[in-house]
Formats: structure tokens, sequence, C-alpha cells
């Protein structure tokens, strides 16, 4: 007999309120006319939130490939938003950097994220609605923990064995 998934289940679930979440801001960003691809209006949230970095490092933080990013800092880039310089440490990689024009129209998104929240969260007392976001933080480092080398698992994959197992 195969096996029963629970479409309640924490993955199902945390996947359907990403989709939905972000499907719902990309319509409302859409409707504020700020004339940004949802993709690009996210890219910007990214590099704002990193600050400098590495073109690769936005991509991989974003969940992106790096030529999807690419088109959007293309984009970005020729609105005058962000700013791509090669690295001093190395000139084939590029920095990403948020303009004050980016800065701006970051400025503009904040009241659509802020009702986005506001509208996701009715009905949730606001100390539940803390709660809750104190636990998905927890959630979020486990999950970086888990990718995180740790020196048990480091010394398991070299092929070392403790004496007494």
């Amino acid at each position: 007999m195969p096996a029963r998934l629970d479409p309640e289940s924490f993955g199902f679930l945390l996947n359907d309120i990403t989709r939905l979440n972000r499907a719902e801001f990309d319509r409302r960003t859409s409707e504020a006319g700020l004339g940004l691809t949802p993709g690009d209006g996210r890219t910007l949230a990214y590099a704002a939130r990193i600050g400098t970095a590495r073109q690769n490092v936005l991509a991989e933080r974003m969940g992106l490939e790096a030529m999807t990013l690419s088109t959007s800092l293309d984009r970005l880039e020729k609105r005058g938003l962000v700013l791509r310089q090669p690295d001093p440490a190395d000139r084939r990689a590029k920095l990403v950097h948020l303009t004050a024009a980016g800065e701006e129209v970051l400025a503009r998104i904040q009241p659509v994220s802020a009702g986005l929240r506001k509208d996701v969260s009715a009905g949730i007392d606001a100390a539940d609605w803390e709660r809750l976001m104190l636990m998905l933080k927890q959630v979020r480092a486990n999950l970086q923990n888990i990718r995180a080398p740790s020196p048990l698992r480091q010394a398991q994959g070299s092929g070392r064995r403790d004496a007494a197992a």
C-alpha cells in the first residue's frame, strides 16, 4: 500500500504559506505601480538585507541560479537601483551595492509589506504572532545548523572512527 502523505505536514504547510505570501506580495507590488517585476523587488530587498555582497552570494541567499539573478540585476542597474563593481579581492567576482535610488524604492515597498503582514496576521494575538516569529527563527537556525559543518560530522566524513565505537 502506498504511503499516505499528510497535506498539513510542516513541509507542505510552509511551502503553501511561502507560495501564497509571495503571490500576494507580487500582486500588491505590481498594483503599487513601482515599475518592478516581482523578482526585481525581491532582489532589492535581499540586497538591502545582506548589504554589499558578491553576486554569487546574493544568488545563493535568494535560492536563485546566477544567470536568473544576473538578468534581474541588469534591469535594476539600468534603472540606477543597484551598482555592480569588481570585487577588489577577486576581479572576476562582482559586488552588488544598493544605491540611494534603490533605497527610495524599498521605502515605497515598505507600506506594501506592512499591509500584507497586517492582513496575514489578522485574528492572531500580537503575543502569539511574536511567539510564532521566534519559533520560525528557531526552525531557520536549526536548518542552518544542519548544513553547518560540525567537528563530529567532519570526523565521521573523513573516515575517522572513535576507538570506542
